[in-house]
């Protein structure tokens, strides 16, 4: 008998899992970039990602990702401090908590986002 983990380096989630769309939204950004003193020292919460999964633990970085619609868009790095994995009966969820230790810039941003996702499922195409 065995069981099923999986293991992140990238915590890509939705504005309802928990992504602060109302801190880092993508229009804002474009025109007046967002700075990690924007988010220094405050902590953001993750919620009900599908499955049991182990993230990269701090000092180690994640990559932060917003899923809009299906679509990535990657936000900079992150260190989770902090996660959860509940059963409820049918299926596994991951939670937890995370710091921002890095925002790219809007040109960057795009570049990475274009670059590192999956066919058809970069925000920018």
């Amino acid at each position: 008998m065995g069981g099923y983990i999986e293991t992140n380096d990238i915590l890509q989630i939705t504005t309802e899992q928990g992504f602060p769309e109302n801190i880092l939204n993508l229009e804002k950004h474009q025109k007046s970039p967002i700075t990690i003193k924007d988010v220094k020292d405050k902590v953001f919460e993750f919620k009900d990602k599908s499955n049991a999964r182990i993230f990269q633990q701090a000092p180690t970085r994640n990559f932060l990702v917003h899923n809009i619609d299906g679509k990535w868009l990657y936000l900079g790095k992150i260190l989770i401090i902090e996660q959860t994995i509940r059963w409820d009966g049918k299926q596994s969820f991951t939670s937890g908590k995370y710091k921002i230790i890095v925002i790219y810039n809007p040109e960057y941003q795009k570049q990475i986002t274009l670059n590192e996702t999956d066919k058809g499922k970069s925000y920018f195409l």
